[in-house]
């Protein structure tokens, strides 16, 4: 097949791990005779720079015209370390997101045979833990008005939904579980907020119509204490913006690293895949992070975006053989540590053995 990918390397550690993504997806493109276009673009602190906006129109522009977005990475200490910032990094993920109408973001949390000794649970918690944490990503408290008064002494964050953005979302979910496991889990606090008694009752509403789902509604302060319990008792989870920035955050962990999970962002327009870790500028230009996140994004983007499972099944192999094998960065060893280029390489190479 013939596709245009836009690559948005982005900040800190960005550049470095998706040069490895992009090694994996040109080894499956010459092994499976596919032809595709790599356009690169500016974004994040790299972008405001170079043109004052953290997600230009030019930017924009190659992303809409591609068939599938590489993302890297978004994020400074120069931002982070400076409250009176009118212009952020991360406001350009935002605005991308807003723009590409990409309203989930899906989350696969799976754990790896060879690193259960790495996680900080107990093995036997984790092992064939295996769910998927779907986020509504274009409303909620993130986009809401928001702003100070009283002489800039009183801060306001309005977190607004609508019953179309929660239909979309609930709809999906249950579309998901329905190719899983067919279990789901809402997460809401509808005993405090407003938003989400209206996500309980419209999650209500749509249930009957996947009578071989199993529903289930929790609170998110139950649901942060239940991921950490019995993540083996989840299989797809649904919930709003900032409830899931920070389930999916926690749930990470319970691989061992934040490391080893993609994530992608589907909706109106162009998909996005990019790792759930940020730009890391600690480890930056020093050939240390771990590129496996990144990379296991270009697998979702060859299911989600492609429909070519084959291709993403081969580099979920190419993985799993990699950590079996040891070859893995220091933040899963600490015990002969590769290069992120050396991870990168070994999994190209297994594939074009393959």
């Amino acid at each position: 097949m013939k596709a245009k990918i836009a690559v948005l390397a982005g900040d800190g550690i960005g550049p470095e791990i998706i040069q490895e993504a992009l090694k994996v997806t040109k080894a499956i493109e010459n092994k499976f005779g596919h032809s595709f276009t790599y356009t690169e673009a500016i974004t994040g602190a790299a972008a405001i720079d170079a043109v004052g906006d953290p997600y230009p129109e030019e930017t924009h522009k190659v992303c809409m015209e591609s068939d599938a977005v590489l993302f890297g990475a978004v994020g400074h200490p120069k931002f982070d370390n400076d409250p009176s910032a009118s212009v952020r990094p991360e406001q350009g993920l935002l605005r991308m997101r807003k723009q590409l109408g990409l309203f989930a973001n899906l989350r696969p949390v799976e754990t790896f045979p060879s690193l259960l000794h790495k996680s900080p649970l107990r093995q036997d918690l984790v092992d064939g833990a295996n769910f998927l944490c779907i986020r509504e990503l274009t409303g909620g408290i993130y986009f809401g008005e928001k702003g100070r008064k009283d002489n800039g002494n009183t801060a306001f964050d309005n977190c607004v939904y609508t019953r179309e953005e929660i239909e979309r979302i609930v709809t999906l979910a249950y579309e998901y579980a329905m190719k899983r496991n067919k279990k789901l889990t809402v997460v809401d606090k509808a005993n405090v907020l407003e938003t989400s008694r209206l996500w309980r009752q419209i999650a209500q509403e749509i249930e009957p119509k996947y009578p071989e789902v199993e529903t289930q509604y929790m609170f998110v302060d139950n649901a942060a204490m239940q991921i950490i319990q019995w993540p083996k008792n989840f299989d797809v989870m649904v919930t709003e913006n900032m409830f899931g920035d920070i389930l999916t955050d926690e749930a990470s962990v319970i691989t061992g690293s934040l490391g080893l999970l993609p994530s992608a962002s589907v909706g109106l327009h162009t998909s996005v895949f990019e790792p759930i870790h940020g730009s890391y500028p600690q480890a930056t230009g020093k050939n240390i992070a771990n590129p496996i996140a990144t990379i296991l994004s270009a697998a979702m983007m060859f299911e989600y975006a492609f429909k070519l499972n084959k291709e993403a099944d081969l580099i979920r192999e190419a993985v799993l053989k990699s950590l079996d094998s040891g070859v893995v960065t220091e933040d899963i060893s600490k015990e002969n540590p590769k290069s992120t280029s050396d991870v990168g390489d070994w999994i190209t190479q297994y594939i074009a053995n393959a």
